[in-house]
Parts: C-alpha cells; sequence; structure tokens
C-alpha cells in the first residue's frame, strides 16, 4: 500500500520530459491513480500506458490544452468516469517565449499568460465543485523562483503568469479552507531534462550551478518529492504557501 493508494491525481502537462511526468510517476509509485493529461494529440496515451503498466494502478491519458474551458471540463469528466472523484490537481502546465517587452506582440502575451494562469483557473473552476462535495482535496500550482527574481532571461509575460500563480493560490486557498481542501504553490528552480538543451546553451547550466549552494542543477524528480509532500497527509496544516525548491539558488 502506497502512500496514495485509493487517491485520484490530475496531473496537467504529464506527457513530456519535464516536471509534471515526474509528478504522475511519483504519485502512481505510491499508489494513485492518475490521468495524465497533455497538450500532446499522442503522448499522454503512451505515457499513462507505460505508468500503468509499470506501476501496476490505473492511468488513463487525455489530450487537454488547459486554455480550452470544454477540454478541461472533458478531462475532469473522465476521471469521475473512471474513478468516481478526484483528489489531487498538480497544474503543472506552463510555457515561456522570452520576448522583450517592447517586441511582444499581444499573441505572444496572451498565449503565455493563457497557458500558465488561465490554465490553472480553469482547472481548479472544474475541479473544485467535485472536492467541495467530497469535503477533502489536495491542489498544488506550479510557480517559479523567476516570480521573485525576474531576471533577464525570462519572458514578461511568463514572470507575470508565475508570480500571478503566487497570488491566486492564497485567494483560492482562502476561499476552500472550510471544505477540507489545501491548496499551495511549488516554485522550481532549474529542473533539468534534456529538453532544455535544445533551448540553452551548455554555459546558462554551468552558471546555474556555479550559483547554487547545493551544487548541482535540480531535477524534474526533486520538484516532484515537494509537490507529493504538499499533496500528503504530513502537509495537512499547510495552505496557501509557495514552497521554493532551487538548491538555494534563490532563497525565500
Amino acid at each position: 500500500m502506497g502512500e496514495f493508494s485509493g487517491k485520484v491525481a490530475v496531473v496537467t502537462a504529464a506527457a513530456g520530459a519535464g516536471i509534471g511526468q515526474a509528478v504522475a510517476r511519483s504519485l502512481a509509485g505510491e499508489g494513485a491513480g492518475v490521468v495524465v493529461s497533455d497538450a500532446h494529440a499522442r503522448r499522454p496515451y503512451s505515457v499513462a500506458e507505460e505508468i500503468s503498466r509499470e506501476y501496476n494502478v490505473k492511468a488513463v491519458g487525455i489530450q487537454c490544452d488547459v486554455r480550452d474551458r470544454r477540454q478541461v471540463e472533458a478531462m475532469v469528466e473522465l476521471a469521475l468516469k473512471e474513478w468516481g472523484r478526484i483528489d489531487i490537481l498538480v497544474n503543472n502546465a506552463g510555457i515561456d517565449r522570452p520576448v522583450p517587452v517592447w517586441e511582444m506582440d499581444d499573441e505572444t502575451w496572451n498565449l503565455v499568460i493563457d497557458v500558465n494562469l488561465k490554465g490553472a483557473f480553469n482547472c481548479c473552476r472544474a475541479v473544485l465543485p467535485v472536492m467541495i462535495r467530497q469535503r477533502q482535496g489536495r491542489i498544488v500550482n506550479l510557480s517559479s523562483v523567476v516570480a521573485w527574481t525576474g531576471g533577464r532571461e525570462e519572458g514578461a509575460a511568463y514572470v507575470a503568469a508565475k508570480a500571478g500563480i503566487q497570488g491566486f493560490t492564497r485567494a483560492v486557498a482562502g476561499q476552500v479552507g472550510e471544505f477540507g481542501i489545501n491548496v499551495n504553490a511549488v516554485a522550481p528552480g532549474l529542473a533539468y531534462n534534456p529538453f532544455l538543451s535544445r533551448v540553452r546553451p551548455p554555459e546558462y547550466f554551468e552558471e546555474v550551478k556555479r550559483r547554487t549552494p547545493l551544487g548541482r542543477a535540480g531535477t524534474p524528480q526533486d520538484m516532484a518529492e515537494a509537490v507529493l509532500f504538499l499533496c500528503s497527509d504530513r502537509a495537512s496544516f499547510i495552505t496557501g504557501s509557495c514552497l521554493c525548491v532551487s538548491g538555494g539558488w534563490f532563497m525565500y
């Protein structure tokens, strides 16, 4: 029996190489049933099949663009059809387009805000009625250390969205605490995966490592462990908080 046996988790952007899949696999490894949601047309289904096979739990995939309310509602309906409940929501979907403000067009701004911030809103709005009826639930939203640090290398829309996630987390936590629902955020530093090497030069990762007191870059699994803690009964008296997970790269 794992820590999350009998629980059902919905994880967005869970079919890529980063934090989302690490979270989905970690929850499944502790016995949870998992909805593997992702905007990709094929990957969520193949990843769900792998998770089911490797961890001997039920996992189902669904293509879902979190910007689209109807697709999000379909994701929730799938979870209810398969299990009849939702205990955990992890809002991991995110995107960045690091364009200087004076060169950024409306489409870029809207894309980044909508995926990162509106997506979390859409998912919370769809899942919360289920959790309120159950009178229990855990929601973890993915922010970022850039919400505090800003920075030249991240787009302004991304920084604004990730800061917005923290405010949104506190607002929702205050509204649903009476129903036994905990809402928190995790702010990762660098969580290295091979995909990032396509968009960042090697010296970027070396500089992050040099600036990190623990002497290494983070991994998706590092972030997954923090998410699982906030989803667990060990965090039952924590809500409205944001946990910084950066190896000391940023200390909050």
